[in-house]
């Protein structure tokens, strides 16, 4: 198991505001990957109208709130379980699947390690290599497969590399696991804001694999990491069947459940959010390409990684050049695979951004 260095997530502003004596409230986070535009108005208008619902248990079966959400993707909402987060969902998923030897990308988000551990499995990291922009070599990949793996956990698009794999190569990577009984969950909770959500989701694969399940959140896109909202989709029935039979009852509150029908329809907030990251994205990463002190990788999510050329810096003096400014960007070094030579900030407004830039790049 590889050891992970304690760092500051983007959500330990308490800390930061113990440490540097900065008002939590003051403070711009690049390192929590959140939508810049909050929450979605439409929510914010009729939750209030709503508040009562406190009062009753929610719908054991979250019919409406598996309808909006079938809606949204375009998927059967019999194929939707929804969970307090994608954590809640993670954890179920790997105790259920319980495997010996799972497979995941590196560097990647460390829960996944952590729940593959705490269930008795070995986790293998595939190296993903900054020579090749951190993309997934899949016919390489695919060749280390075999039937020893019982499980490969995919974040699409990664983080922190902010890469992905379309979604025509994860059907051959699906045909690859068929073949030698591996089951592949795919994390998708930054899909959201690609560019091209149709040719990198694996939704629509659902249908046809029953060896895949995606995992999605509001916590990102939608602004809402309080609400502990999250959602899977599968189109295998017995596992879907057992997830829902070892889930606590109403593990979703009555507000995050009229919060999630309301969100996920609020088309004019989902049009602005990928207009407004979709521009920035490809502002940010001109800009940065132009000064020969960093390398920026290419991004299809609402973030970017980027490598620090210049000898005489790194990502903790970089973080410390920020937070003085009351900017707060990710310290890379923590990851597996990475260094002191990375960095990771999101997409915030276009105002944020030239403060940012302007911070980093003086």
């Amino acid at each position: 198991m590889i050891t992970h260095k304690d760092h500051f997530h983007g959500s330990d502003l308490e800390k930061i505001e113990k440490i540097y004596g900065i008002k939590k409230e003051d403070i711009i986070s690049f390192s929590a990957n959140v939508n810049p535009l909050g929450i979605s108005p439409l929510m914010r208008e009729r939750l209030t109208s709503n508040l009562d619902c406190i009062s009753t248990y929610p719908d054991r079966e979250y019919t409406a709130l598996r309808d909006s959400i079938g809606n949204y993707n375009n998927c059967d909402a019999n194929d939707v379980i929804v969970g307090n987060g994608t954590t809640e969902l993670i954890s179920l998923f790997i105790e259920i699947m319980h495997p010996k030897k799972a497979i995941v990308l590196g560097p990647t988000y460390s829960e996944y390690e952590r729940e593959v551990t705490l269930n008795g499995g070995t986790t293998l990291y595939y190296p993903l290599k900054a020579e090749n922009d951190f993309e997934l070599d899949i016919n390489h990949f695919t060749s280390k497969l075999d039937a020893s793996i019982d499980m490969i956990i995919l974040c699409n698009p990664n983080n922190p590399t902010s890469s992905s794999i379309p979604k025509s190569d994860m059907r051959h990577i699906l045909d690859v696991c068929k073949e030698n009984d591996i089951y592949v969950l795919v994390d998708e909770t930054y899909v959201e804001f690609v560019d091209n959500i149709n040719a990198i989701s694996s939704v629509s694969l659902c249908t046809y694999y029953n060896n895949i399940i995606v995992l999605r959140g509001t916590s990102k896109f939608f602004a809402s990491p309080g609400l502990r909202l999250g959602y899977a989709i599968t189109g295998n029935k017995d596992l879907k069947k057992e997830i829902l039979k070892r889930q606590d009852p109403w593990s979703i509150n009555s507000l995050a459940d009229i919060a999630g029908q309301i969100m996920f329809s609020d088309e004019k907030y989902i049009n602005d959010t990928r207009s407004l990251v979709s521009a920035e994205k490809n502002r940010m990463y001109e800009l940065f390409s132009k000064d020969d002190r960093f390398r920026p990788y290419k991004p299809s999510a609402n973030f970017m990684l980027i490598e620090i050329l210049d000898n005489d810096l790194d990502s903790e003096i970089l973080f410390e050049q920020a937070i003085r400014e009351n900017l707060m960007i990710r310290d890379c070094s923590t990851f597996p695979f990475l260094s002191n030579k990375f960095i990771r900030f999101c997409f915030m407004n276009p105002e944020d951004n030239d403060r940012l830039a302007q911070c980093l790049m003086r």
